[in-house]
């Protein structure tokens, strides 16, 4: 029978250690004129002294530090991102190898006004990864799709992947087949249509926002003309977001997609073989080789953090402020804060919900937040920290396929944000009644 984690406040200092080092790294070279100072020190290279930390700490509480480490790295969730990073970055470099994103972009962009641009792309993300059911999916889908109307029209990189971040969170908020939204619906004893009503009221006000704010940001240079590529090579790409759009795994979107794109290529691209193909996909999976070892990383640090009751410590001060304040307002905040400052420490807002949903519930039930809202408040912080994480898979996926830094894409996330500000704003809005609920049986 497993023993209950004791809380310590310790557990997470080896979270705090990486950001030091690889933030402040970054700032350093940066400050000092270098450009790409955030890839001097790389970030899987800037965890190990924190894995040493952690490991360390499990060690004296008597855990057997590797295993646990190793359990963390093999978690299915952790798994699944790093086969989404490898089949993603096959099928970009493949898509751009064959000329996909420039017949995309040649056949798209000169047909749409400047400032629609940024707006446009935020839309294509949302309805995607709201039919999607997942953010990683849609930024793999619709980033290099992306980074073409960006190389094309001179609008920055961090910019344009930015608004497509913002869009795969809306979508993937809202979304019923969403993996957060289910959890948090059923964590707190609503149905999935309380839950979506309840968050559209905050997340539609946001993203309205948004498309108005993208529209008014960014200056466009002439477009670029690009060589003549046949039309039949977008034929990949509608495919893929047609799949997308489709609720098919995306797993199976990216490995059809991958396969797709090498037979268009063979037809209608010059010179583009067998040896070709495997050349391409291979430099796509070298190029996401980062970002695969830290999200293996990160799942074993989580792990460790978890074991060693850095969660369990977070949980007991987040609990503690709960019951010494009863009003609804103070439950609501206290299942933002919870639900925030879980997912800042597991890098995973599904396991997030999953770690904070109970003690969430408990927190409702106890200051009168109906179960709806409760939900809401806890899909909603989980998301929108995980949108903003540089360390976060999704802004790392990002940054990996555009070549930019995570903290200047973090900052560009504006739907994240704008979310983030208008449900804090709801939260302490004073003229809102208290409901009572029954207890949980």
């Amino acid at each position: 029978m497993n023993q209950p984690v004791r809380p310590s406040a310790v557990a997470l200092a080896p979270l705090l250690v990486f950001l030091a080092l690889f933030f402040g790294a970054g700032l350093y070279f940066t400050t000092h004129g270098e450009a790409m100072g955030f890839y001097q020190l790389r970030a899987p290279v800037a965890i190990l002294p924190a894995l040493a930390l952690a490991a360390f700490i499990a060690w004296r509480r008597g855990l057997k530090p590797l295993e646990t480490l190793l359990s963390g790295m093999g978690d299915h969730n952790v798994v699944l991102m790093c086969l989404i990073f490898l089949l993603a970055g096959g099928f970009v470099e493949v898509s751009k190898a064959i000329g996909a994103v420039d017949a995309i972009v040649a056949l798209g962009i000169g047909h749409v006004h400047p400032a629609l641009l940024l707006p446009g792309l935020f839309v294509v993300a949302g309805f995607i990864s709201l039919s999607l059911g997942t953010s990683m999916g849609t930024i793999a889908a619709v980033a290099p799709i992306a980074l073409g109307v960006s190389d094309a029209s001179g609008l920055d990189r961090a910019l344009v992947l930015g608004a497509v971040i913002g869009g795969a969170t809306f979508g993937d908020n809202l979304s019923v087949i969403s993996d957060t939204a289910i959890v948090a619906s059923r964590t707190q004893g609503c149905t999935m249509r309380e839950k979506f009503r309840e968050n559209l009221k905050l997340a539609l006000p946001a993203a309205l926002l948004t498309v108005v704010l993208l529209g008014f940001l960014g200056e466009t240079a002439p477009v670029q003309n690009l060589d003549p590529v046949s039309p039949w090579l977008i034929v990949p790409y509608v495919i893929v977001l047609g799949l997308a759009m489709a609720g098919v795994d995306v797993i199976i979107v990216l490995s059809l997609g991958l396969v797709i794109a090498g037979l268009f290529g063979a037809f209608f691209a010059d010179e583009f073989g067998v040896a070709a193909y495997a050349t391409h996909i291979w430099e796509g999976f070298e190029s996401m080789v980062e970002i695969t070892l830290l999200s293996l990383l990160v799942g074993g640090l989580g792990a460790l953090m978890k074991a060693t009751g850095g969660l369990a410590w977070l949980a007991t001060v987040i609990g503690r402020f709960a019951r010494g304040h009863r009003s609804r307002r103070a439950g609501e905040v206290s299942i933002a804060t919870l639900s925030a400052a879980t997912d800042v420490f597991t890098a995973n807002n599904t396991v997030a919900i999953l770690i904070s949903g109970g003690l969430a519930r408990d927190i409702a039930q106890q200051h009168g937040v109906p179960p709806a809202r409760a939900a809401s408040v806890l899909d909603i912080f989980a998301c929108v920290t995980q949108g903003v994480l540089p360390y976060g898979a999704q802004i790392l996926l990002a940054a990996s396929l555009g070549a930019v830094s995570p903290l200047a894409l973090a900052g560009s996330v504006h739907y994240s944000w704008l979310l983030g500000a208008i449900t804090i704003a709801a939260m302490l809005w004073p003229s809102r009644k208290t409901a009572t609920h029954p207890a949980a049986s």
